[in-house]
């Protein structure tokens, strides 16, 4: 009899070099009690959902998590499936810093980039 083995599961979401040390340095300031960093999609703006990066107390069952040298990022259960094959990264100029997403998924989104619709 042969066993199959399975092969890893891709993660939802790949995050590059820049958005990596981006959450090693928000961990290195973190609360005490803070467990790695959560990404959300959370209903607001004028196209339906937002993606929005806090930090995480505890873990829940349905995240997904992935792990990196010295910290956890999770995304939210119910928005890995609006999350998967997306890209995440960190860019910084001299007017503006935040995390920008590559998310295949995203049919549409306001003129302002602040939400986005699947």
């Amino acid at each position: 009899m042969t066993v199959a083995t399975r092969r890893p599961r891709p993660a939802a979401i790949t995050l590059t070099a820049a958005a990596e040390a981006r959450i090693a340095d928000l961990m290195a300031k973190a609360p005490a009690e803070a467990i790695g960093v959560k990404l959300s999609t959370p209903r607001r703006g004028c196209s339906g959902l937002a993606y929005s990066v806090d930090y995480v107390n505890e873990a829940s069952a349905f995240d997904e998590r992935i792990e990196t040298p010295g910290w956890i990022f999770f995304v939210d259960g119910g928005s890995i499936l609006y999350m998967i094959g997306s890209r995440m990264d960190w860019v910084e100029d001299d007017f503006v810093a935040g995390f920008t997403f590559e998310n295949p998924n995203a049919k549409g989104a306001c003129g302002c980039g602040e939400s986005f619709t699947v």
